[in-house]
């Protein structure tokens, strides 16, 4: 069983950045691809971007590539979220959630199916608003 807890969601203004940290429970932090996820009110949550186990290997949608930033540390099990650029598209609750799929990096866009994630977070909302 993972236990994740979101945190560094907020109100910033278009142009701004935000921070978000996942901290999970339990020892097996490093089996999970760790994946970050958002939903917009009226619409269907949709994949950001995810991170291999070790670190190694990351995954990002078209549309926040460039802006967002993935990282995690295994020995803290914390997976985080640098979001620069902000627009208010971004606007949504994030979600992160833990995978126990194992996919070799030509296959990384596969972890964009949330099925596939078996713990999730509660979600932080996001709001960039002038």
């Amino acid at each position: 069983q993972v236990q994740l807890v979101e945190s560094g969601g907020g109100l910033v203004q278009p142009g701004g950045s935000l921070r978000l940290s996942c901290a999970a429970s339990g020892r097996t932090f490093s089996s999970y691809a760790m994946g970050w996820f958002r939903q917009a009110p009226g619409k269907e949550r949709e994949f950001v971007v995810v991170i291999r186990h070790t670190g190694g290997s990351t995954y990002y949608a078209d549309s926040v590539k460039g802006r967002f930033t993935i990282s995690r540390d295994n020995a803290k099990n914390t997976v985080y979220l640098q979001m620069n650029s902000l627009k208010p598209e971004d606007t949504a609750v994030y979600y992160c959630a833990a995978s126990r799929g194992l996919y070799s990096d030509s296959n990384l866009r596969l972890y964009s199916n949330l099925r596939l994630y078996d713990y999730w977070g509660q979600g932080t909302q996001v709001t960039v608003s002038s």
